[in-house]
Parts: structure tokens; sequence; C-alpha cells
């Protein structure tokens, strides 16, 4: 198993939740405390949930029913379920987010947009864009990019993710870093898992220099030329946001793309007495939030 389906990646996401593995599907899930109750329950891992057999799912939720309040995920969109399959699993399935994705059959100039096109040219007068399969040697300047990053939008909680879980991370099976460099610094970089025939873009991490030298088109773009015969397809992630407004990101990430994939979110109360007193001692009103006794964990 390689990225975000290897135990490793579970386990570099430790600070928030205990990892347990789901031994049927082959996946992985985070299980936590409920604060001011003796109970317990369990989210998938961030960004996505990725496990080896779908249809193995259920029968590794149903060993779940007599430890856990409640269970919430957001679904690999490369993965291989249908609407019918999570319903089965699941008391609720919902679409969740687009993701866009790039079908790496297609020559690069057809997958890039003449606009993203343009800027990669400018972008590449300044950059160079150095790939390393080991980036576990990078961690400390990885760390420092992807901080800058945190403190200007004031990214906090699990997206924050620590120096900790990135050493984990960066050495995770699959893992590629993409390193843009402007005289010999690096301004910018991204980190990239490849499973099977799919590459998913992690994270970003970029300087202010990165920045006004339009790093990320270099990064980009090569990226798409590096794993044009090793993959199939290139998960870009979703867009800001609850669902994919029509921001910045939302371009930016469409200009490199063919297409999208949805992912869906997911959640499962195991235990409806217990997960019904919780709600009533926080004393929450009406909410799509799910589970509703934590609305506002990630705000």
């Amino acid at each position: 198993m390689k990225g975000f389906a290897h135990p490793e990646y579970a386990g570099s996401l430790a600070e928030f939740g205990m990892p347990k593995e789901l031994p049927n599907c082959g996946g992985w899930i985070l299980e936590r405390p409920i604060a001011d109750t003796p109970y317990r329950d369990a989210m998938g891992c961030y960004p996505l949930f990725v496990c080896r057999d779908w249809s193995q799912l259920a029968a590794d939720l149903h060993t779940l029913r007599h430890g856990l309040v409640s269970l919430g995920l957001v679904t690999d969109p490369f993965g291989q379920y249908d609407e019918a399959l999570l319903r089965h699993c699941f008391d609720s399935a919902a679409p969740f987010k687009e993701h866009f994705v790039a079908d790496l059959s297609q020559p690069v100039n057809s997958i890039v947009s003449s606009h993203h096109r343009y800027y990669v040219r400018k972008a590449l007068k300044n950059i160079t864009v150095v790939i390393s399969e080991e980036p576990s040697r990078f961690v400390e300047e990885w760390t420092e990019l992807y901080g800058n990053l945190t403190q200007k939008f004031n990214i906090k909680g699990i997206r924050a993710f620590s120096s900790r879980s990135f050493e984990k991370q960066l050495g995770i099976p699959g893992a590629v870093l993409f390193r843009a460099q402007h005289q010999g610094e690096t301004v910018a970089a991204h980190l990239v898992y490849a499973h099977d025939d799919v590459c998913y873009g992690h994270l970003v991490g970029c300087s202010e220099i990165g920045q006004k030298l339009l790093a990320s088109y270099a990064l980009y773009w090569t990226e798409i030329e590096y794993f044009s015969d090793k993959a199939r397809w290139f998960d870009w992630g979703a867009g800001a946001g609850v669902s994919n407004e029509n921001n910045g990101l939302t371009q930016f990430k469409s200009g490199w793309s063919t297409g999208t994939r949805m992912s869906w979110f997911c959640g499962k109360i195991f235990n409806q007495e217990q997960y019904a007193e919780i709600v009533r001692q926080k004393g929450i009103t009406e909410t799509g939030y799910f589970p509703a006794y934590r609305m506002g964990e990630f705000g």
C-alpha cells in the first residue's frame, strides 16, 4: 500500500485520534474520545478515506457497532464504489466535493488551459523544478514552506499538520516531492502521493517569493510531464470551501484538469441512544453537520 492507503499515513495523524485498521477492506480510521463523555467515535483520515476493497467495508463497519457512537468520512473519488454501496454501508451518503482531475493519457497541451500554459512559460524563466522520490530528506524545508501558508490563511487543527506528522508523511511509500527553486533557494514545493494509477496532489507549500514567481505553475506542469507515463490520473483535489465555489483556487485547479470526480461525505450512527444523549447534553439544535455534536470542529 502507498500514499493515503499506507498505515503510516494514518499514523501521521495520531495526534487527532488513535489509528484503527479496518482489516477486511484495508482502510484506516481515527478513533477519538468525545469530550465530556465516556464515549468514543471515529473519523476517516483527513483528507480522504482510501481502502483496498470497498466491497468489504460493510463487514468492517459491522464490527465497530459496539465500540463507537458514530463514524464520518470523505470518500476517495477514485474508490471502487457506487452510490448503492455507500448507502448500504452508511446511514447517510451525500455528494461532497468535486475533485479536479487530469487524464494523463492525453497530451499535456490538451490537459492544460491556454491561460495556464502562458503562465507556465513565464514561471519557467525563473524557476527550476527538482523532483525527489526521497522527500524525507527535506522535512525541515517542507515544514517551513507549508508553515508560510498555515500562517497566511490561519489554518489550524488537523489541516495544519505538525512537524512530527510531516516526518512520517514525507517518508511514506509513493510520496514524491516537487521542489521549485530560484537561484538555488527552494521557494515552493508540492507533495504528491502516487498510488496504483492515480496521483493525489496532497499539499502545497510556498514562500512569498514563490508566489511572485508563479512557482505553482512550474510545479504543476512538471508533475503532469513526470507522471504522464507512470499513472493514468492526477487528482488535484477540490476547491476551497464546503463546495467548489467559483474562487481563485477553483479556477486554478480547473485549468489543469480534463474533468471532475465526486467525493462523498458518509456518516453512520452505531448507537442511536448515545448519539442522542450527547446531542442533548451539548445543547445542539438542528444542524446538517455530522456528527452534530462536533459541529464547528474544523471551523
